[in-house]
């Protein structure tokens, strides 16, 4: 008992808050205080639960999601009423292998691929060398190479590659320069801001996407670039402004090294892995025409990669599975607020009266504030269901929801891109305190004049 006790200990404020919110249910509060009826009132303490455990994190954030899928089917669908229950479990079990997921997973293999065959390393090389030795330029570069790999790979694995490409650099830049700094922050801050350019790079796009599918509004992956590069390319030129006013350049040159792959050629597979990427990428962005979903094109893209055997067991064991269900998980709890009519009640209490523009502004500071602190895929999985219940707009506002989770990056918990620089030992959490509020304000600001003057140019 007393070791039972004492692996608890670090978890039982969570636990005990979590038994309050129950507790809650049980003697009718929210029933009471909110109005709401019964099944509303069972996903309202579904969803404060769930938001404790990730926020605090008292469990993995996929063991959450595996509690929500539990909590759905065993409590909340037995009291939903017979319309909302009619498909019975279905939707549920759905949010965890739908089209999204395999998008998603299209996305993964993409990565493993890259990665394996030496092709993102090479590319980052590549880059890299074209910047001549001139420090501002090497950050340019830094950048360009760590957004651009994000929109098509996962974002953690860009950055531990990039961190591991800058560490020899770094050794040329002379310690009384704080330009070390500047370069190791422009690898996380890119990675974050790349993950908007493409469907696949972050999760909050792909959960914006599904539950807009659920409501009838479709977008394509051509369309959602159309949407989010303007503002990527605005933030990353912010981005490269800022660090280099932060941590300035002096007068000294960056000496590169050596490529490991040097001047040698491709080889058969990797031609084979620049095809899949080439053909998988063109199937997403002209599905509109070939009649392909998206998550269909991403399964032939895995069933190519280990069909022709350039990936195999161990890679498919290495997919990160644990992302793929913290996406379903979210998804699965939009299906229990709207089944429920959770939604619509959360709705109707936000004071629409007050003019759109100040409730878009509101759900902007919510998504920034709340992705400081926990998980971006938790706040989009939060939010984007209540967004998708207002009347009117609910496009846009999802979208801009979106780009905010991806966009807040003050603290080295807020996103894993930030977490790898801080482990580097190169950053102090100061120095990602201070770039990472003002680039967080830039980002709520140029998200709101795109959504004013050109997002709705493609809506």
């Amino acid at each position: 008992m007393q070791l039972l006790l004492k692996h608890l200990q670090p978890h039982l404020l969570p636990l005990g808050i979590a038994l309050l919110f129950i507790l809650g249910y049980t003697a009718g509060l929210y029933e009471q205080l909110f109005h709401l009826a019964p099944p509303a009132a069972i996903s309202l303490t579904i969803l404060l639960v769930t938001a404790l455990f990730w926020v605090t994190e008292t469990f993995p954030l996929y063991i959450t999601s595996m509690g929500v899928l539990a909590l759905s089917t065993l409590w909340l669908l037995p009291n939903l009423p017979a319309e909302a229950a009619e498909e019975g479990k279905a939707p549920f079990f759905q949010a965890f292998f739908g089209d999204i997921t395999l998008l998603f997973m299209g996305g993964f293999v993409l990565s493993a691929l890259l990665n394996k065959y030496g092709l993102a390393q090479r590319m980052a090389n590549w880059v890299i060398r074209q910047t001549g030795s001139q420090p501002s330029r090497v950050l340019f570069g830094l950048i360009l190479i760590s957004a651009l790999l994000s929109m098509w790979m996962s974002n953690t694995a860009t950055a531990a590659m990039m961190f591991a490409i800058i560490g020899p650099v770094v050794i040329s830049i002379p310690p009384s320069s704080t330009f070390a700094r500047g370069m190791a922050l422009s690898i996380p801050f890119a990675c974050n801001i790349g993950g908007l350019g493409t469907p696949i790079g972050t999760p909050p796009n792909a959960i914006a996407l599904e539950y807009l599918a659920q409501a009838g509004i479709s977008i394509s992956f051509a369309r959602w670039m159309f949407i989010s590069l303007p503002v990527l390319t605005l933030l990353l030129l912010a981005l490269w402004w800022l660090l280099l006013r932060l941590y300035p350049a002096d007068d000294f040159s960056i000496e590169m090294q050596e490529d490991e792959y040097g001047e040698s050629g491709f080889t058969v597979r990797q031609y084979l892995v620049m095809g899949i990427f080439a053909l998988t990428i063109l199937g997403w962005l002209t599905g509109g025409f070939t009649g392909l979903s998206t998550g269909t094109v991403g399964l032939l893209c895995l069933l190519a990669s280990f069909g022709l055997r350039l990936l195999k067991t161990p890679d498919f064991r290495n997919i990160s599975w644990d992302i793929l269900f913290m996406l379903g998980g979210g998804l699965c709890l939009g299906v229990g607020l709207n089944r429920s009519g959770l939604t619509d009640a959360i709705a109707g209490a936000i004071p629409i009266e007050e003019g759109f523009w100040a409730v878009f502004g509101l759900m902007l500071l919510l998504a920034a504030g709340m992705t400081t602190f926990m998980s971006n895929t938790a706040t989009a999985n939060l939010l984007i269901p209540v967004a998708i219940s207002l009347s009117g707009n609910e496009l846009l506002l999802s979208i801009a929801i979106a780009i905010m989770c991806s966009s807040s990056m003050a603290l080295p918990v807020s996103t894993p891109p930030n977490a790898i620089a801080f482990g580097s030992g190169m950053l102090e959490a100061q120095d990602m305190l201070r770039a990472g509020l003002i680039i967080t304000f830039l980002a709520l600001l140029i998200t709101l004049v795109a959504s004013i003057f050109y997002i709705p140019l493609f809506l």
